[in-house]
Formats: C-alpha cells, sequence, structure tokens
C-alpha cells in the first residue's frame, strides 16, 4: 500500500501511481536532478516546503503545479510555470490521473500557520487508495474529520503537532497506515518517530520512511 511512496525530509514527497506518474509535495533536499515531476503539490510558502531550488530540481516543462491561491504568482513570478491548478481548503479536484481534496492546515494556538492564510493538506485518492497528507497543522476539526487509508503527519512540535498530539489524531482518524513526517531535521528528534508509534494504536501499522 506504501511502496510508491518516499518521503526525503520535513515534508518532503514523492508518490508513483500505478502508470507511472510522479506526484511531489514540498520537494526539498532533493539530491538528483531527476526532472520527472508530473505533479508538484505545494501546501505553504515557508522555505521548508516552497524551496525553489528543489522544485527547479524535478520540474519539467510537463509540471502540473497545484498551490493555494496566495502561492500562484509567487510561483508564475520565480519558475517557468504555465501549469498552476489554484486551490483553496475544504474543497474537492478532480483530474485525468486522481482527485483529491484540500484539507486546511492551520494552528489553533500558535501563531506560525494562521488558518486566514487559506494553506492546505492535501487527501489524495491515488489507485484507490486514499493518501493524506496534513501539510503543517495542528489537530484541526477538519484534520480530525479525514477518512484514509494512509496518513503522513507532523510530529516535530513547534510548528505543528508533536508526537503526542499526532498520535492522538491518528487513533482518532484510523488509518491502516500512519507515516510521521517533519521531524528530526529542523525540528523534533529522529527519536520522535519512536514516541509516536508508541502512542499509535496497535490495529494502525506505523512506518519510518523520513530520510535523516
Amino acid at each position: 500500500m506504501t511502496n510508491n511512496i518516499e518521503v526525503f525530509t520535513q515534508n518532503s514527497i514523492r508518490i508513483t501511481t500505478k502508470s507511472g506518474k510522479k506526484i511531489y509535495i514540498d520537494p526539498l533536499h532533493i539530491k538528483e536532478e531527476s526532472h520527472d515531476a508530473d505533479y508538484i503539490f505545494i501546501t505553504h510558502d515557508h522555505y521548508d516546503h516552497y524551496s525553489l531550488e528543489d522544485i527547479n530540481k524535478v520540474l519539467q516543462m510537463e509540471t502540473i503545479f497545484v498551490v493555494p491561491e496566495k502561492l500562484d504568482y509567487k510561483l508564475r513570478k520565480n519558475t517557468y510555470a504555465g501549469r498552476n491548478f489554484v486551490v483553496a481548503p475544504s474543497m474537492h479536484y478532480e483530474n485525468e490521473d486522481f482527485t483529491f481534496d484540500t484539507v486546511p492546515a492551520y494552528n489553533i494556538m500558535k501563531p506560525f500557520h494562521p488558518k486566514s492564510s487559506g494553506w492546505v493538506g492535501y487527501n489524495l485518492n491515488i489507485d484507490g487508495v486514499a493518501i493524506y497528507v496534513a501539510g503543517d497543522t495542528d489537530a484541526t476539526n477538519e484534520a480530525k474529520s479525514v477518512k484514509c487509508d494512509v496518513a503522513l503527519v507532523p510530529i516535530g512540535g513547534t510548528y505543528t503537532m508533536d508526537a503526542t498530539a499526532a498520535a492522538k489524531l491518528v487513533n482518532e482518524i484510523k488509518p491502516k497506515v500512519a507515516i510521521p513526517v517533519h521531524y528530526g531535521s529542523i525540528v523534533g528528534k529522529p527519536s520522535d518517530g519512536d514516541s509516536f508509534a508508541s502512542l499509535v494504536n496497535d490495529e494502525i501499522k506505523v512506518e519510518f520512511k523520513i530520510q535523516f
């Protein structure tokens, strides 16, 4: 179910569809210039999620960007991208390869990601599997309402949920697989993954995919 999911660092993710399409989310610390992105999804504009250096390593002429509205102009100004798909929170979208929903991503009691910014996570239905990439968020009511098979959730704390809050969210939404992200480099410790896993209910499989 998750063999097609790679996590490079932070929230930098690559998903490969059965037809071979490459979907990147928040590319960061990309080692090779692969220029193989069919889609690039961006959750918000912080430097560890919107990295032009890394975007340009995977970008090709046919790449389709999926971005929140506030990122559309910035992206067009800084890349040769011409195929921007602009999204808003709490919406459903379809394209020829898959469908996805946007989930508001924001902090509840912290100032780093205000709800008013319109930042999002993505719940992608790819080849019949619902993959939720939460983005930088706390355990919001919207996050608690997500139905998915695989949940990639931030656990590093400071700017997002910590391991305890993320485990509580995962136990509530009950995916088949939980993958912790956004820890062990800029925020959080590598050992946070073990803390998270110890708090997740036994019926949910925890997989570690992040590259330190």
